[in-house]
């Protein structure tokens, strides 16, 4: 599913426009990375958790030369699924 099917979706499961649906997607994602770049975590009960994580610096290698590279230091995203969105999938 792409980001155009899913707004079909929400609009026709909320009876809203697809325009409305976008705008509540874009709130929602907004809201959902601004929370995250603030170093806290997102917790929706019965779906999942999103939160960051801190990557250490390390070496790696360029898989077209071999030469060793630095790797910096990061802080990624991550998402961990309630116990209620892995029993819907099961």
């Amino acid at each position: 599913m792409n980001k155009e099917q899913l707004l079909e979706a929400m609009a026709q499961k909320a009876s809203i426009t697809k325009k409305q649906a976008g705008e509540a997607l874009d709130a929602f994602l907004g809201s959902i990375t601004d929370t995250l770049r603030k170093g806290k975590a997102v917790a929706l009960t019965g779906f999942g958790t999103f939160q960051t994580s801190r990557r250490a610096a390390r070496e790696g290698r360029n898989p077209a030369t071999g030469e060793k590279i630095n790797i910096p230091a990061t802080t990624v995203p991550k998402f961990r699924a309630g116990k209620g969105l892995k029993d819907a999938v099961k």
